[in-house]
């Protein structure tokens, strides 16, 4: 069972392929581009804003999106009837929980281990490094990995850089990292091969919060540098 669907006029068909019982994958494309992520991003906020108990979750790829849902109270029929209704929605028009977040970062030090390999990959000064990567607006792709590790896209590709040939076994919460085109903000400890260029005194995951995850995919992300000691400032109120 599978289904072709058409959104956006001339776009091209999305497919809505059934990834087990109580979930269907949402299929838009191969190719990871702005455009085709934005149309992952209009069916995740148009579904969300519905506020639908029987769906249980909802998970953004670059070109993909998983849907979760209670199998006792939906069929695949029905929810690809479902989906296929909410696809059709104008883009933007349920923007749900978008916000823009301003995340400071000391770089560099102990908290950046990596930021001068990178500063030689791209034949910069560690200055400029640091100034491009605060230079760009980045949006919040999917979560994945671990429990709250955003993906962030729009980096500068003068910044690219591949992950490390071996990980480390442990990164400490809150370290920032680059990983090819992305760059991404640890929420927890945990092991991990990006190259870590700084390190952020906010919690980015707090399963005490009402809302455990700082960001959503669609939410925007800004970095500013900020010094050691207010660094250590910060992360005393953070705590």
């Amino acid at each position: 069972m599978l289904g072709d669907i058409r959104s956006g006029g001339l776009q091209k068909p999305m497919k809505m392929i059934p990834a087990s019982d109580s979930s269907v994958l949402v299929v838009f494309g191969e190719a990871i581009t702005p455009e085709m992520h934005g149309r992952v991003l209009n069916l995740f906020h148009a579904l969300r804003s519905r506020r639908d108990r029987r769906i249980r979750n909802l998970h953004p790829g670059y070109v993909s999106l998983l849907v979760d849902f209670d199998p006792l109270a939906l069929t695949h029929e029905r929810i690809f009837a479902l989906i296929e209704e909410a696809s059709e929605a104008e883009p933007g028009a349920n923007p749900g929980r978008i916000k823009l977040v301003d995340v400071p970062v000391h770089y560099g030090e102990e908290h950046g281990p990596d930021l001068a390999d990178v500063a030689a990959h791209a034949q910069l000064a560690v200055e400029e490094v640091v100034r491009l990567h605060c230079s760009a607006t980045y949006d919040v792709s999917f979560l994945g990995f671990t429990a709250g590790f955003a993906y962030l896209s729009g980096m500068p590709e003068t910044l690219s850089m591949p992950r490390l040939a071996t990980p480390r076994r442990s990164v400490v919460a809150g370290s920032v990292g680059i990983a090819g085109g992305q760059t991404g903000i640890y929420p927890t400890e945990t092991p991990g091969g990006w190259r870590l260029i700084g390190r952020t005194p906010l919690r980015m995951f707090d399963s005490r919060r009402s809302a455990p995850t700082l960001v959503l995919p669609g939410d925007q992300v800004r970095f500013t540098s900020i010094s050691r000691a207010e660094f250590e400032r910060l992360w005393q109120e953070c705590a």
